[in-house]
């Protein structure tokens, strides 16, 4: 969820869902997946969920069959793919319609969120005071 709103510039998705794993990995890997770069944190699995994610929010038409064939080298099965794949759909409809709409991130959710967090959240629309 954090890489699909953060590929997609939805800062208030990113903001919530970068608090959400920085409390389930650690606040290092939740920045750096909001900015994009490498989580040496992550599993390989992870790093599979990611790269998918990744490709599905920018481009759906670039993933490939190898692609697919490396998530399942990270040891997802098909349905797990297809979960994985749904559920980065889900997300991108819903911060499309939040950024369509101009919601700006929540202040309160904004102000609980670890700083290196916030700090990485460069996107989209800013908090409202």
């Amino acid at each position: 969820n954090a890489t699909t709103a953060s590929t997609l510039g939805d800062s208030s998705c990113s903001i919530a869902w970068g608090t959400k794993l920085a409390d389930l990995s650690d606040v290092a890997t939740a920045a750096a997946l909001l900015r994009g770069n490498d989580a040496p944190a992550l599993t390989e699995r992870e790093r599979a969920l990611q790269a998918w994610a990744s490709s599905v929010v920018s481009d759906p038409n670039s993933t490939t069959r190898e692609d697919v064939a490396a998530m399942r080298a990270a040891g997802l099965t098909d349905a797990e793919i297809f979960d994985a794949t749904a559920l980065v759909a889900f997300r991108l409809a819903f911060s499309t319609v939040n950024d369509a709409l101009g919601t700006p991130p929540d202040q309160k959710l904004a102000q609980a969120a670890p700083a290196p967090v916030l700090a990485s959240v460069t996107f989209g629309r800013t908090v409202e005071e």
